[in-house]
């Protein structure tokens, strides 16, 4: 709490003129908030809560803006211990309001959700922009906001988790042949797939999946699909390959660390400038990657001309034709080697049968010719056990 007052309260943000209190005496706001919370011993839960008011550039004045947030500060916050300041070292003034989570007259808490920050606390602050006779924003279409890091790091030009997956998701769609080859390949680039009711996709060691189907309907399960059949028609209509190589998976392993002399040695090599950092090759745009496709197809396509003699439409009819003639014949011959099997198959069956019902039936014989009638080979005594 008192990290969040002495923020909106910072000298070079603001001035003492652009500063209200409420409910609560100025350099003791934080132990009046503190006090409160004793007295009705409610202090677990959320301390306090920051309300931020920003206004069109040129728009207002930091007077005017004090102003507003006082009013509904008075309007929507009564008993509540109230810190206001407005800020001034941005090109857009925006005013702060820290208020204390626990009402001091009626001890009661305030509790903060979607229904109270729609109905309360952004209608109350939109009726008062317009009263003054200032702009507020319009309910519309729905925009894709992103946390504080990605803004920071995009306003540095720096790459986010989020837009890595968004270029390795059109990466995947455009050489994936079906749903399944494009999990395969996001699987390749170290994603993990969470499959749910939406897609979701975070990198090894990440805690959280996150959702490119939130923000851009393009990557939900339905539209991927929809892309990856765009891409079958292309391969039927011959203007992409079916696949194209690529390199085999392999994990990461950890490079092993060099220790004693020859750590040494790697070292003196590196300060004498016989090896260099490792430099690695530009990642391979989609326009170029398309022309690596089409030379590619060009060239197994020059090859089989080539392997087959073929120079002229009329060579191609020709070879187109002797094909088709040697697969007829090929599925001739299958045919009447299957049918021989089968006749072979059968042939067989009663000849096994009639040898095995010619053993049984046919009586054996001592080695003088007279008939056995015990049935079992001669010369053989059976043994009976006397015990």
């Amino acid at each position: 709490m008192a990290d969040g007052v002495g923020y909106i309260l910072n000298e070079e943000k603001t001035d003492a003129l652009l500063t209200i209190h409420l409910n609560c005496d100025p350099g003791r706001e934080v132990r009046e908030m503190l006090d409160t919370k004793r007295a009705y011993g409610k202090k677990d839960g959320v301390q306090y809560y920051h309300v931020i008011q920003s206004f069109k550039p040129g728009e207002v004045t930091p007077e005017l803006a004090l102003e507003i947030a006082t009013e509904f500060a008075r309007e929507h916050l009564p008993g509540f211990e109230t810190v206001i300041s407005v800020h001034v070292d941005k090109e857009h003034i925006h005013a702060h309001l820290i208020f204390n989570s626990v009402n001091a007259d009626t001890g009661r808490k305030y509790h903060s959700n979607t229904q109270t920050y729609y109905k309360q606390l952004r209608a109350a602050s939109d009726r008062l922009c317009r009263e003054h006779g200032l702009s507020v924003i319009m309910e519309g279409a729905s925009s894709k906001a992103v946390s504080y890091i990605e803004w920071l790091r995009q306003s540095k030009g720096q790459p986010t988790f989020r837009s890595m997956l968004e270029a390795d998701l059109r990466t995947a769609i455009e050489d994936a042949n079906d749903l399944g080859h494009f999990f395969m390949l996001m699987e390749h680039m170290g994603w993990e797939i969470s499959h749910g009711n939406r897609l979701g996709f975070r990198l090894r060691g990440q805690d959280r999946f996150m959702i490119p189907g939130r923000k851009n309907p393009l990557f939900t399960e339905d539209c991927i699909r929809a892309a990856i059949l765009g891409n079958l028609s292309a391969i039927e209509a011959g203007q992409r390959p079916p696949s194209s190589y690529r390199v085999p998976y392999r994990p990461y392993k950890k490079h092993p660390k060099y220790t004693g002399f020859l750590a040494l040695y790697v070292h003196y090599l590196y300060v004498l400038g016989k090896i260099e950092k490792r430099q690695y090759p530009p990642r391979m745009t989609p326009q170029l990657r398309k022309e690596v496709l089409r030379f590619e197809r060009c060239r197994e396509q020059f090859a089989f001309l080539r392997e087959n003699n073929i120079s002229t439409q009329e060579d191609m009819t020709a070879f187109q034709s002797r094909t088709e003639n040697a697969l007829t014949g090929l599925t001739k011959q299958r045919t009447i080697l299957n049918v021989r099997k089968k006749k072979r198959r059968v042939w067989w069956r009663k000849s096994a049968t009639l040898w095995i019902w010619a053993f049984r039936s046919k009586p054996a014989r001592t080695p003088s010719g007279a008939p056995n009638p015990t049935g079992r080979p001669p010369g053989r005594a059976r043994v009976r056990d006397e015990r």
